[in-house]
């Protein structure tokens, strides 16, 4: 059932649909990434695995907040 609907939408809006997708995945996938590093290494002896998940956290953000928002403006101003 939930395959079918989603089959549906991505055909209705298959742009929107894969940035929804691929930002769930991003999430799960940063979490699961934290937790992995929080139960295995101290922050102090693996910085740059920390600073990678600062940025893409970083990164995850900007894109929604700014490009988005940006290209939903362009799009509905043409």
């Amino acid at each position: 059932m939930v395959r079918a609907s989603l089959a549906a939408q991505f055909r209705a809006h298959p742009i929107a649909t894969t940035l929804e997708l691929g930002s769930v995945l991003v999430c799960v996938l940063l979490a699961g990434w934290t937790l992995i590093l929080l139960a295995s290494v101290p922050p102090q002896a693996s910085p740059t695995a920390w600073l990678a998940i600062v940025v893409l956290g970083a990164a995850f953000v900007l894109f929604w907040t700014a490009i988005v928002p940006l290209y939903d403006r362009l799009v509905s101003a043409s």
